[in-house]
């Protein structure tokens, strides 16, 4: 009869592990939502709109952050709402107490006024920094060429000052005459 009773007790204190193991809160998002719209704004005025089909956040791990598993769409504006560039990737994580973006998967990042397009597959933007920079290889197509830079770039989260690193690519000059 101890035996069992024995057995018994074992086999309860393994279920109340297991539960306590199934229902940990920390790997659980604690806010989720879908086709999510955040705006930014500085004294009244819209800087950065970001669009995405779906958002969890995760307060309670080591490294608190927002997910967004789908994707998202960035839009930066200058001072009178026009449309300065943007950027997209297929997931994006951001880590709140760093104040870091980290997008995934087809990145794509544009610049309206001069139709500078980069393409990477990894790209972090850094909040207070204003910067936009990655360590993997990176492709620029602009007006009249296409360059790469095999260990990635640095750029202003604009896109108005890049720098590719290990780059390459052909320069079409014109002959003066």
């Amino acid at each position: 009869m101890l035996a069992i009773l024995a057995l018994l007790s074992g086999g309860c204190e393994n279920d109340i592990e297991r539960i306590n193991m199934l229902t940990d809160d920390s790997e659980t998002p604690t806010v989720q939502g879908t086709n999510i719209k955040v705006i930014y704004s500085d004294s009244a005025k819209v800087k950065v709109q970001i669009l995405a089909p779906t958002y969890q956040q995760f307060p309670d791990v080591e490294r608190p952050c927002m997910e967004f598993p789908e994707g998202m769409e960035v839009y930066f504006y200058d001072d009178s709402l026009k449309l300065e560039s943007e950027i997209t990737a297929d997931y994006t994580i951001y880590y709140l107490e760093e104040h870091l973006w980290h997008a995934t998967g087809n990145v794509v990042a544009r610049r309206y006024d001069n139709g500078d397009a980069l393409y990477t597959e990894e790209l972090f933007w850094n909040e207070d920094e204003k910067r936009i920079y990655s360590d993997t290889y990176t492709k620029v197509h602009n007006e009249d060429n296409v360059l790469y830079g095999s260990r990635g770039f640095r750029s202003n989260q604009d896109l108005s000052n890049w720098q590719l690193i290990g780059s390459s690519g052909t320069i079409i000059v014109e002959d003066e005459q």
